[in-house]
């Protein structure tokens, strides 16, 4: 969907004969409705609230003039769909990734509130100009431009002092002025429109620019992580298996040459070392177990390896798509690695559900807290993984602990 001003800057009789223009008109006139509406409420909250200001209530209705702007920022990100298939996000963020406190007290300290609550006052000033300067182009317009008609019934048009249109031969030439101020009022009426919905993203919209850097991030620091990991790979097998399976056929020559006796013995031992280090090494890149038997027989696997004692909650009804279920498991694997090597718990908790749209992972454990993501720690990785499913990652940790990650991946049921 192309944008109003590329339509106004293409073929003039396209986009007259488009839906731009009535778009327009429909976002004036709701514009209009719903920054009248919300001046009349904030009017009737300021005066109640002061006059109330004594007995305390006073002071809750005054809050909610702000908070009541909130609501219509979200009205107004709704109504840019008119002119605007862009994204339009919120740019509130979730409480809970600031430490969890109350939901009053964190949003009367968002900017974006403020700038909502401003945005409000300015629109409900401002949307009666915007729409009257096409109007009074366009009903103009249309009242010249039927001057033929007027004057063929016996009226007459008056302009003041400049003169009188009463006959058929003066009013074509007003006429053709009439459609000129019509079509004039169409593009003034769209250019306000785009002018409005413009301001409107400005101040109401997360920049969707912002969003695209963060994805553009996490991919590098994905890639990044996938040649770390494919190196680390080589390396394990290079170095490990490679070597003991290296030192089995030395050995079983030994044997041969011996025959038998200690060396078989000590051949069966290696072999035995190199076969458990490649099961480490396969579970490392995808754990059979999670392929035959699920994400919650996975999770309890994880849980009896885990050097902290770990309470398993999962109930899943059925089983998610492969790549939600193994991006839960290495989440789940990372947080209780994470828990095991820096947070000093000596108990943990994983639980999981499913709702109609997502799987949500809970990952507690006692420790000491003061767990933060970024700065190349293990948690900026796990974000990572999650955001690539359009997921989010919550994190509460304060000093003393405890830690909780919450973990949300789409997933529709």
């Amino acid at each position: 969907m192309t944008s109003p001003w590329r339509a106004m800057a293409g073929n003039p009789l396209r986009f007259l004969l488009s839906a731009w223009p009535w778009r327009s008109l429909a976002y004036l006139v709701s514009g209009l409705v719903t920054g009248i509406l919300w001046l009349e409420l904030a009017l009737v909250l300021v005066v109640v609230g002061v006059l109330l200001a004594p007995v305390g209530i006073g002071i809750v209705l005054l809050l909610c003039v702000p908070l009541s702007a909130i609501g219509l920022g979200a009205v107004e990100r709704r109504r840019l769909r008119l002119l605007d298939r862009r994204p339009a996000p919120s740019p509130h963020r979730d409480p809970h990734e600031a430490g969890l406190r109350p939901w009053l007290k964190f949003r009367l300290r968002e900017t974006a509130t403020w700038r909502e609550l401003g945005h409000a006052v300015m629109a409900g000033l401002l949307s009666v100009a915007a729409l009257m300067v096409p109007f009074v182009l366009f009903v103009g317009g249309v009242l010249q431009a039927s001057a033929p008609m007027l004057v063929g019934h016996g009226d007459q048009i008056m302009y003041g002092t400049a003169g009188t249109v009463d006959t058929r031969g003066e009013a074509w030439p007003v006429a053709v002025f009439g459609v000129f101020m019509t079509l004039l009022g169409f593009y003034a009426m769209t250019v306000a429109a785009a002018a409005r919905a413009a301001l409107d993203r400005a101040l109401l919209v997360r920049p969707v620019e912002d969003e695209l850097v963060d994805v553009r991030a996490s991919r590098a620091r994905l890639a990044d992580a996938f040649e770390a990991e494919r190196r680390r790979i080589e390396r394990d097998l290079h170095d490990g298996a490679q070597q003991r399976l290296t030192g089995l056929i030395m050995t079983l020559g030994l044997a041969k040459l011996d025959g038998g006796g200690e060396w078989a013995g000590r051949a069966q031992d290696e072999a035995r070392a190199a076969l458990e280090e490649l099961r480490d090494l396969v579970r490392g890149i995808h754990p059979s177990v999670l392929t035959d038997r699920g994400l919650r027989a996975a999770v309890e696997s994880l849980a009896e390896r885990s050097a902290v004692p770990v309470e398993v909650d999962v109930d899943l009804p059925g089983r998610p798509p492969d790549a939600i279920e193994s991006a839960a498991y290495f989440v789940v694997a990372e947080a209780l690695a994470n828990i095991a090597k820096h947070s000093g718990a000596g108990r943990a908790r994983v639980s999981a559900r499913r709702s109609r749209k997502a799987l949500h992972i809970e990952i507690w454990d006692d420790g000491t807290g003061g767990a933060a993501v970024g700065g190349g720690s293990g948690l900026q990785g796990l974000a990572d993984r999650v955001a690539v499913h359009d997921g989010t990652v919550r994190l509460s940790s304060p000093p003393g602990g405890p830690t909780i990650l919450r973990v949300e991946i789409p997933c529709e049921s």
